[in-house]
């Protein structure tokens, strides 16, 4: 695996090292010794998938709070996102900045997203499958997340017709919010 550092501390994305032949190819998806060579932190509680019938389809920007923060390795495994974090630790130099990565079947990267940070991504493409393999089981009690038109943010979503939960919709924006992430 090989780890290319983002503008955001401690958050990477992952490209595969395949080995290909005739049949296809064969490629480790994750490796405790590689991630704790690279400082990654990522012991796996839980693995989630996400279908996604239409593209536009916009899932976030979620997170849990301490104690419950989470890690997430997450991949495209059929079809292609925009997979954007946002960083959320108090402390850091890149508080309330955001990346997004185009994820896909084609191009095998994957992103790993360290605690105290928001996730959300958006379908670039119908029938889309997502694998997360996440650090913490889920706390409906530590679940927060924050608007995708949040206008601190100002994220440039590439689909402009969303197909978004009831819920993704009543999160309030990040200048409102009161909760840490700490």
């Amino acid at each position: 695996m090989l780890f290319k550092p983002t503008k955001l501390k401690g958050v990477y994305i992952i490209d595969i090292e395949s080995k290909k032949d005739e049949r296809g190819f064969f490629a480790r998806s994750f490796c405790q010794k590689e991630f704790s060579a690279a400082g990654l932190k990522l012991s796996i509680k839980q693995s989630s998938i996400s279908y996604n019938k239409k593209r536009g389809t916009l899932r976030g920007l979620h997170y849990q709070i301490a104690p419950h923060r989470e890690a997430k390795l997450v991949s495209c495994i059929r079809g292609a996102i925009y997979d954007v974090i946002v960083d959320l630790r108090n402390n850091s130099p890149t508080y309330r900045r955001w990346v997004g990565v185009e994820l896909s079947e084609k191009n095998h990267k994957m992103l790993y997203i360290p605690e105290g940070f928001a996730h959300g991504f958006q379908t670039i493409k119908d029938n889309t499958i997502v694998f997360y393999q996440i650090s913490e089981f889920y706390h409906p009690e530590s679940a927060r997340g924050l608007r995708w038109d949040d206008p601190v943010l100002a994220i440039k979503w590439p689909v402009k017709n969303l197909t978004i939960s009831p819920r993704d919709k009543t999160y309030i924006f990040l200048d409102a919010q009161k909760s840490k992430t700490r």
